[in-house]
């Protein structure tokens, strides 16, 4: 255990978000996603819920800030305007912890081209169907710079 961190965010996720640079791309996948063929670099997480874990990953990791858009789900059974509660959740998360940002949707094949091309994959245990999302990592700037 550590002071101030997540207990979710166990040494082989930490050190994924510490390896990640500015720009890289994480992607946390539901149960039923094929993680284990698509990485690059796997983290197994099963038994936590999707949500719950980019709640934690944004305790310690910013969104980029140097592009407009930083956070992507999946349009869900080919509709990019359905709304499924599983997002609804992680808008929650990212409005908390990285206030400012949307999730935009990516229709079908292009999401998941995305997810394979990330840094790393986090494979949860969500059992609801489309509840993946990707945030792409920004900077933590040195004290007193606004830039």
């Amino acid at each position: 255990m550590l002071k101030g961190i997540d207990p979710l965010l166990g040494p082989d996720l930490l050190a994924t978000l510490r390896a990640m640079g500015h720009g890289d791309e994480i992607a946390i996948v539901d149960a039923n996603y094929p993680a284990e063929a698509h990485a690059r670099r796997l983290v197994r997480m099963d038994g936590h819920d999707a949500p719950r874990l980019v709640d934690a990953v944004l305790s310690v990791m910013p969104l980029d800030t140097d592009v407009a858009e930083a956070a992507f789900r999946p349009c869900a059974f080919g509709d990019c305007a359905r709304e499924e509660s599983v997002f609804s959740e992680f808008e929650a998360a990212i409005a908390a912890r990285e206030p400012g940002f949307s999730l935009v949707p990516i229709a079908g094949p292009s999401f998941y081209d995305r997810v394979r091309a990330a840094y790393a994959i986090v494979a949860s245990g969500e059992r609801r169907l489309y509840g993946n999302i990707i945030l792409r990592k920004g900077v933590i700037r040195p004290q007193g710079d606004t830039a």
